[in-house]
């Protein structure tokens, strides 16, 4: 099974560069998951053509806050994932985050716009950073792939 991942797009409309990354990399994907910071309803909307699972971030729309959670977790091909924007500073978010699920498989994020993802303690922390606003000087987006075990991948766009 393959999920595309994104986080903190932070656009007022779905863009032209937008749907070439979404369509370019998650095309054949089973579902997307964005974990928050759409802003704007209208890319909520242009999402919604897949099969969307997604979390509200701290920058979006009181009409986007009152339609989706601040945290979900969903099973998927026998793995449970965490779903979460987070909050506050990025030093020690993992572990703020962390502590909003039971035992979990894979934990998404966003917040940061700083790709993450390894492992600690069994556990595999992902964030796919943001196609649009990078702090890093890299737009990122991320791959899941669900086999025996989760497997991640940064994808730089």
């Amino acid at each position: 099974m393959k999920i595309g991942v994104i986080s903190d797009t932070h656009l007022i409309e779905p863009s032209v560069e937008l749907e070439r990354i979404v369509l370019a990399h998650f095309n054949d994907a089973d579902m997307i998951l964005h974990a928050g910071d759409f802003v704007d309803q209208r890319v909520v909307d242009f999402f919604r053509r897949w099969n969307l699972i997604a979390v509200c971030g701290n920058m979006d729309t009181g009409e986007i806050r009152s339609s989706l959670p601040e945290k979900r977790t969903i099973d998927v091909s026998g793995f449970k994932i965490g779903l979460i924007h987070g909050w506050g500073s990025p030093i020690g978010l993992e572990k703020r985050v962390k502590a909003q699920f039971p035992p979990l498989d894979c934990l998404i994020y966003g917040h940061t716009h700083h790709p993450a993802n390894h492992k600690r303690g069994g556990l595999l922390f992902f964030n796919p950073g943001s196609p649009t606003r990078s702090f890093t000087g890299r737009n990122t987006i991320g791959i899941l792939t669900l086999g025996k075990e989760i497997k991640g991948e940064i994808i730089k766009v």
